[in-house]
């Protein structure tokens, strides 16, 4: 079954350089405090981790705005929370093959990893054909084009940044409300 879909692609960079030079268990403490800000942001902004791998994750999301205010959620709370690695970020929507229930096929996928790649430090990529609406706060930068392995020609990027602006919608209050009764 072929779905439509915004995949994001994190990794932390530095990361085998970090574990060489202070060890596993400071490796480890960081790589910790990284999935905790993962699964909280992705938590606050509606999106999946499909998978851990190793120091980075895959994020899926059925919504464009939710991705991308996960990734610049996440790229600033990851700036203070693994200092002193950083992350970089790869983003690309499409249609992709659910593979047995819970794993994905298909060249948004392989995209948005090759961008991942290719990013710098705190740096968010997306191809710019395929940004469809911006959350407010964020803005999309002119990137050089890139080569990336596995796709023909060159594809032209943006990076996305700026600052989330709040859309007013608090649900925090929610979870203490009384039972219906």
């Amino acid at each position: 079954m072929r779905v439509p879909r915004t995949f994001v692609f994190v990794d932390l960079s530095g990361f085998t350089n970090y574990t060489a030079a202070y060890g596993d268990d400071a490796a480890g403490r960081i790589l910790s405090a990284f999935r905790s800000i993962t699964r909280e942001v992705a938590s606050e902004s509606g999106v999946r981790v499909a998978k851990w791998l190793g120091d980075g994750c895959m994020v899926v999301s059925v919504n464009q705005e939710a991705a991308v205010k996960f990734a610049i959620d996440l790229a600033s709370r990851a700036g203070e929370t693994c200092a002193p690695l950083t992350a970089r970020i790869g983003m690309a929507s499409g249609y992709a093959l659910l593979f047995e229930g819970d794993d994905y096929i298909g060249s948004a996928v392989n995209m948005a990893a090759r961008l991942c790649d290719a990013a710098g430090p705190f740096e968010i990529l997306i191809p710019t054909m395929q940004i469809e609406r911006l959350p407010q706060g964020v803005t999309a930068r002119p990137h050089e084009s890139l080569e990336l392995r596995g796709f023909p020609g060159e594809v032209d990027v943006v990076t996305l940044g700026g600052t989330l602006e709040s859309d007013g919608a608090d649900t925090g209050e929610l979870w203490t409300r009384p039972r219906f009764m």
